[in-house]
């Protein structure tokens, strides 16, 4: 109920703006490389390509440039942990280990766009973006060495252009700002994700 609680507040900001705002809706898809990040190398992790589609609307205030976007985003993370590196986990049969994990994803961005290029805009437009991100675990490969946290705050900052007024190509970076998963056997090692992200949305 909390979480759905959240996603029901982090959509009604974007409705609590002025009404003269310009909003707009369309799908969303792309490709991430994950990695995550422990606190100490004690063995080798190897990041990952995964996936992320889902729905993102933005609303842009005329005249100025700034607006705001937010998105509902399934996507897929984790990196391929290498445990049998150390006898305290390879005892136990642990190899390479897969963390997958699947989130639920809603980010909610201030953003600039460059709207004032003597009608260049109306062909191709960049713009920048940077804000937090809440995500919530609906799944992972459950590797029983593993504790998974179940909600995650993230930091995100990116760049993209704009083609036609209706196509958006956008890359990006979210540091994972809370623990994504943390081992059973060695207390406080924890770990974080770091996702690069490459986006297209195509707005009606």
């Amino acid at each position: 109920m909390k979480k759905l609680y959240s996603i029901i507040i982090l959509f009604a900001t974007l409705f609590a703006f002025d009404a003269a705002a310009q909003f707009r809706w369309g799908p969303t898809a792309g490709v991430d490389f994950t990695n995550l990040k422990f606190k100490q190398d004690i063995f080798t992790v190897d990041s990952s390509t995964a996936f992320q589609v889902g729905v993102q609307g933005e609303k842009m205030f005329p005249g100025i440039g700034f607006g705001i976007d937010i998105a509902a985003l399934y996507e897929q993370r984790g990196a391929t942990l290498n445990l049998g590196e150390k006898k305290i986990w390879a005892v136990d049969g642990y190899g390479s280990e897969r963390a997958y994990l699947h989130y639920l994803n809603i980010p909610l961005n201030l953003r600039f766009k460059w709207t004032r290029m003597n009608g260049l805009e109306d062909y191709v437009a960049p713009y920048v973006f940077g804000g937090p991100s809440l995500s919530f675990l609906l799944a992972h490969s459950d590797i029983k060495a593993l504790n998974y946290d179940t909600v995650e705050l993230g930091l995100s900052v990116g760049l993209g252009f704009e083609v036609m007024k209706r196509w958006q190509i956008q890359g990006s970076y979210t540091w994972g700002m809370t623990t994504a998963v943390q081992t059973k056997l060695l207390d406080g090692h924890t770990a974080k994700n770091r996702t690069w992200s490459v986006r297209v949305v195509r707005f009606f």
